[in-house]
């Protein structure tokens, strides 16, 4: 991905706010046969405070990716949509997409199966504890016996991103009137309804207004 100095990611905390809200990613390997592509939710790493990421890939995967031995990129998608140019006024204008995403590389380290299994076992709790009977890895009807041949079947792997490109475009470049309608614009009833990406703007928006407060 193109870096855009205007449009850089740079704050830590919003890009593991971001990992952490859509940890649904897509793995991308550079192989002899040529690109390959994955999709697995992909965790921050709860013993680390940096960018530092879990997760697991579905055997033969591993293989097919060289997990361990080669770069693997991981892309986390945000909010993003379609800006039609009618809130930009009357003046000349075209459309644009709006979006936040975050592409972290490097070498993985692979899992033990210890190390693994506390993974597999976040993971199923960080989604089924929102509910208010959670169904968790290791309760039953499963048992021991098949969350360990379960984990047979998969590899888990820990990376430490080498390199990070982080943007965030949410029409930075317009005044904040037009911010203000693109922002009411996707919040409202019409077509380009988009109330997640309306209020990651309106985050945006509030702290670079409170940043030009701050140096006022």
């Amino acid at each position: 991905m193109r870096q855009n100095p205007s449009y850089a990611m740079t704050d830590l905390a919003e890009i593991r706010r971001l990992v952490d809200r859509n940890p649904w990613a897509t793995l991308v390997s550079a192989t002899d046969e040529g690109l390959v592509a994955s999709h697995y939710a992909v965790l921050l790493d709860d013993d680390r405070d940096d960018l530092t990421v879990v997760g697991h890939v579905g055997k033969p995967d591993d293989l097919i990716h060289g997990l361990g031995e080669r770069e693997l990129l991981i892309v986390f998608q945000g909010p993003h949509g379609y800006i039609t140019p009618r809130w930009y006024g009357e003046g000349k204008a075209v459309p644009t997409w709006n979006f936040v995403t975050a592409h972290l590389s490097g070498v993985p380290e692979i899992l033990s199966t210890e190390e693994n299994l506390v993974v597999l076992d976040r993971l199923v709790a960080r989604f089924e504890n929102t509910a208010e009977d959670p169904r968790l890895l290791w309760e039953r009807p499963n048992d021991a016996d098949f969350v360990e041949r379960l984990e047979k079947g998969t590899t888990g792997f820990r990376l430490t991103p080498t390199r990070l490109v982080a943007k965030r475009k949410l029409s930075q470049n317009r005044p904040d009137e037009v911010i203000e309608t693109i922002i009411h614009g996707l919040d409202g009833d019409g077509p380009y309804r988009n109330p997640g990406l309306a209020a990651e703007m309106r985050r945006a928006q509030d702290a670079r207004t409170a940043a030009k407060g701050d140096r006022g």
